[in-house]
């Protein structure tokens, strides 16, 4: 199968080649660069964490190909409860997650990334659809709280790798810097 990306201005951002449910092109140095200048300029341009996360979930999804569902969770009361924010990507029954539940409430639990290359391996994994081979969640974290998490999925297994995590930390970090070092 052959997948053509393109981002807003309607430029071509990547041609990839899949086969066998397995991404076959990880995340390259240019296309992270060339994302990262987006990113700033939705959060420059975002007065809003809302707006930024909203627009954020689009360009990631429709430029990467290995992003099937993209989204963000957020605590929104004291309760350790992540509750379902802007998402790109099939409806999800699972708009409430208490910390610890599932590979996203692991994930706010420990405070760290959690990369999940076959959840059909994971205990804990709460299914969104059975296509979902591959996860990886990042917290939003301010000192040592769990502000909330970007949640992506994949299709295909071992979809995500050592320059997902990087780019996907440095997103968080930014979100974090611009909407809630105020608070």
């Amino acid at each position: 199968m052959v997948r053509l990306t393109y981002n807003s201005s309607g430029v071509n951002l990547l041609l990839q080649h899949t086969t066998g449910g397995e991404a076959t092109m990880p995340l390259g140095p240019e296309q992270v660069k060339k994302l990262e200048g987006e990113v700033e300029g939705i959060i420059h341009a975002s007065a809003e964490f809302d707006d930024a996360a909203e627009k954020i979930c689009r360009l990631l999804y429709e430029n990467v190909d290995h992003y099937d569902w993209v989204g963000f969770y957020m605590v929104k009361s004291d309760e350790p409860v992540l509750e379902l924010g802007p998402f790109v990507g099939e409806p999800t029954e699972h708009v409430k997650i208490p910390f610890g539940k599932g590979i996203c409430g692991q994930a706010a639990q420990i405070k760290k990334t959690f990369l999940v290359s076959d959840v059909s391996a994971e205990s804990n994994y709460l299914s969104c659809s059975p296509e979902v081979k591959s996860e990886i969640v990042v917290p939003l974290m301010k000192g040592d709280k769990v502000l909330g998490e970007l949640d992506i999925d994949s299709h295909k297994l071992n979809a995500f790798d050592e320059s997902d995590r990087t780019f996907l930390e440095w997103l968080c970090e930014k979100l974090v810097d611009r909407y809630f070092m105020e608070d």
